[in-house]
């Protein structure tokens, strides 16, 4: 018999996931007294959350049992869609948000659409067409791979010369190294500034208040130094009102509307006294960025899944001030080496000197006798956070969890957060808080 699916009743959520990253997002789900079921997709992945939660490997045979299905990632699109037309309650993407994500020029040409300005950029096959393109027109450019090749965020390359010159050598080495493998991939012109996102939750009709402000990490080193991890740690608030928002995500509401989006969805700008030129969007949860969320979230945490895949206009309750958080990594983080991660991180224990009941999130790790063990094959840990009414409480208040949390071989950046006074002086002084 299914369970009650009001209220505040217990709930049935079967979570859907691609490489595991949302167990945390489960594991809450269960610890807030609903039923939990999770499948993850990467077979390589399929350990993580033992001992968390209960575990599928056909995730389609329950979703009659499932009173809210979620998926935590692209490409799960067309199957939100198809299950929603069958009356079941998914909170995912939809064929149209995968493809804001996952086709780069695609996003760019539904922005300026909607009026939103953006940046000069091409889309390439080769490498040679796009080495003759920057040989032809000279300026500073960001390499961003498309499609799957995009989740490889070491590909990903920040040109700094002014004549594109860097961006040409990484090209011809990508050519040696990848060869006609690489796929699509798109250059985008750089420009100078901040580099912030806005996100908030859709409910099939409009967006729910407050919406969230965050800045990300992404450079394995401090002091931005260093390949490109995805991210390594994040700092956020919540508004009621944006002009960020306004002016990017808020344009998308009607379309979101009529593709029947039931999601999380986000687009990371860099701005400066010019303008907001959005970069991309994420049409699914981002990480780390929502376990930092539910730490500033007062609702449950289910209860905000739910009634936003059931299409419910409801308010958020959020905490005041920042919440910030950081990864915990082990090696071969953040490459994919399986040898170097069985020989140094396969079956580490993770070691809490004393108690922690708040602000320590499971990311690539199961439970064995109460022990938290890494697994997977990615190296990301755990995820610490912290709270505070200032940038430098929660700071504080993260790193001093941190310094409680014990694995071998592991590493973090210690400066997550530090960008925030400079930032919120340049962001202020263009008018955008």
């Amino acid at each position: 018999m299914k369970a009650e699916t009001l209220g505040d009743k217990k709930l049935n959520f079967l979570v859907v996931s691609k490489w595991g990253d949302s167990l945390d997002v489960a594991y809450t789900l269960k610890k807030e007294g609903n039923n939990v079921l999770m499948f993850i997709h990467d077979k390589a992945s399929r350990e993580i959350g033992y001992g968390f939660v209960k575990k599928t490997n056909q995730w389609e045979k329950h979703t009659s049992w499932a009173d809210v299905i979620v998926f935590d990632y692209t490409g799960f699109g067309s199957k939100s869609d198809a299950l929603r037309k069958e009356g079941k309650i998914v909170f995912g993407g939809s064929e149209y948000t995968d493809r804001l994500e996952l086709d780069r020029n695609f996003g760019q040409m539904e922005l300026k659409k909607l009026g939103v300005k953006i940046l000069p950029s091409q889309e390439f096959e080769s490498f040679g067409s796009a080495i003759s393109y920057i040989e032809q027109n000279p300026d500073a450019y960001v390499i961003k791979p498309c499609g799957e090749t995009q989740e490889l965020k070491q590909l990903l390359f920040v040109g700094t010369d002014d004549n594109g010159v860097d961006v040409i050598r990484i090209l011809r080495a990508y050519e040696k190294s990848w060869g006609s493998t690489f796929g699509t991939f798109q250059l985008q012109r750089k420009v100078k500034g901040v580099e912030i996102a806005v996100s908030a939750f859709f409910n099939g009709t409009k967006f729910i208040t407050p919406i969230n402000i965050s800045f990300e990490h992404k450079k394995l080193f401090p002091n931005e130094l260093g390949v490109s991890t995805g991210e390594m740690g994040t700092s956020m608030f919540w508004a009621e009102h944006s002009i960020l928002f306004e002016r990017t995500l808020k344009k998308f509401e009607g379309i979101l509307a009529t593709h029947n989006f039931r999601g999380h969805i986000d687009i990371n700008s860099i701005v400066n006294h010019n303008g907001i030129y959005p970069l991309e969007f994420t049409s699914r949860f981002g990480y780390p960025q929502v376990h930092i969320q539910m730490d500033g979230i007062l609702n449950p945490f289910s209860q905000v899944l739910y009634q936003t895949a059931l299409g419910n206009n409801f308010q958020l309750q959020t905490r005041k001030g920042f919440q910030i958080g950081a990864y915990i990594v082990v090696p071969p983080f953040p490459y994919n080496d399986p040898k170097s991660f069985r020989l140094y991180s396969k079956d580490s224990v993770v070691i809490f000197k004393k108690p922690m009941t708040s602000g320590v999130h499971p990311i690539n790790v199961k439970k064995v006798n109460e022990h938290w063990l890494v697994t997977g094959n990615q190296g990301i840990v755990t995820l610490i956070t912290g709270n505070g009414t200032t940038m430098k409480e929660a700071q504080k208040n993260m790193y001093n969890r941190i310094s409680n949390t014990l694995v071998n071989n592991s590493y973090y950046r210690n400066d997550i957060g530090n960008r925030w006074t400079e930032d919120s002086d340049k962001l202020r002084s263009w008018g955008y808080l």
